[in-house]
């Protein structure tokens, strides 16, 4: 029993690691992806300074967070397509543009709900 829960502990913990190298990976590699993370920064900071309810806040930060997360999907996408082939392809870049528009739709997301709680 002893030797299950340390392994599922093991487990968990190289999940974690897994994961940071990601965003390591990501935050490294990745200019649009810093850039989203000091919009959701600033989109943060500003929403403390807004005369909105705690649920309200925490609806638009999840919307700017959401984008960031929209943009590890697209990068992700990205890295398996690269990694296939860095030849063109038609349906690479099909590939790569759907991922570009989950990026979209996420900010698009995030301005509609600032706007809704906003106006």
């Amino acid at each position: 029993m002893m030797k299950k829960i340390l392994n599922d502990i093991k487990h968990i913990f190289r999940a974690f690691q897994y994961s940071w190298q990601g965003l390591v990976y990501v935050f490294k590699n990745e200019i649009a992806f810093r850039q989203d993370v000091l919009f959701f920064l600033i989109g943060l900071t500003v929403s403390f300074f807004l005369p909105v309810c705690a649920i309200s806040r925490a609806i638009m930060i999840f919307s700017l967070f959401f984008i960031l997360l929209m943009e590890m999907v697209n990068t992700a996408i990205e890295v398996i397509i690269n990694r296939i082939s860095t030849e063109r392809n038609p349906l690479s870049g099909v590939a790569k543009d759907i991922g570009s528009a989950l990026v979209l739709f996420a900010f698009l997301n995030a301005i509609i709900v600032w706007l809704c709680i906003l106006i």
